[in-house]
């Protein structure tokens, strides 16, 4: 399949990943945030903002169980955000979100778990100040802060240099990896996102160093 975009740190592929996984072979590590199907796709009207989304029912049910173990075999470790309202194995190793208090009279969830197999005790990111009120400037509705998967990243055993993401929204696993100096794959069935995608790994890493 041709790529959507691609360059030296990062392919982007355009398509559903139950098309693609079998032939991309497997990562160190697997990172995603699939649909939770609670109707985060812009069709949620409770959800503030969601009129700057067009309605493209994605997030109506959640993966198939099948679809989730071909995602987490595709990796050594796998870690999976919204892993609570899926039927994943136990796990020890979840890592939770702490997203504050139901500031400006929010009414969704003060934190968001991940389930994982790193096989390391839970790990809590402390209180994110994105996330007062729900953050402002999302490329997508469910979109998580940069910082939060380059935690995710960081935290994952045997230092991983490749990562894929089957459900890639505007590519912010993607986006880490390129920071973090990593390869990645991203497969997004919805083109509009993969086109936010490609314009965010376009950017070029940038050294803040001494």
């Amino acid at each position: 399949m041709k790529p959507y975009y691609q360059d030296d740190s990062c392919t982007i592929y355009n398509c559903d990943c139950r098309e693609i996984l079998p032939t991309l072979g497997t990562f160190d590590l697997v990172l995603t945030d699939p649909p939770y199907g609670i109707g985060m796709d812009g069709g949620n009207v409770s959800y503030k903002g969601a009129n700057n989304f067009a309605k493209l029912d994605w997030d109506a049910v959640t993966p198939d169980s099948e679809t989730l173990e071909a995602c987490i075999a595709a990796g050594e470790m796998a870690a999976i955000w919204g892993g609570n309202y899926f039927q994943l194995p136990p796990s020890k190793s979840w890592l939770v979100w702490d997203k504050g208090e139901g500031f400006y009279g929010r009414t969704y969830a003060e934190v968001e778990l991940a389930w994982t197999n790193y096989g390391v005790n839970a790990k809590i990111k402390k209180r994110d100040p994105l996330a007062r009120g729900d953050y402002h400037g999302k490329l997508h509705p469910t979109m998580k802060p940069l910082p939060l998967f380059i935690w995710c990243i960081e935290l994952c055993p045997g230092n991983p240099q490749t990562i894929l993401d089957p459900f890639a929204g505007s590519c912010t696993t993607g986006r880490a990896a390129k920071d973090l100096g990593r390869k990645s794959v991203m497969v997004e069935k919805e083109e509009r996102y993969c086109e936010i995608g490609a314009k965010r790994l376009a950017q070029e890493v940038f050294d803040f160093g001494p």
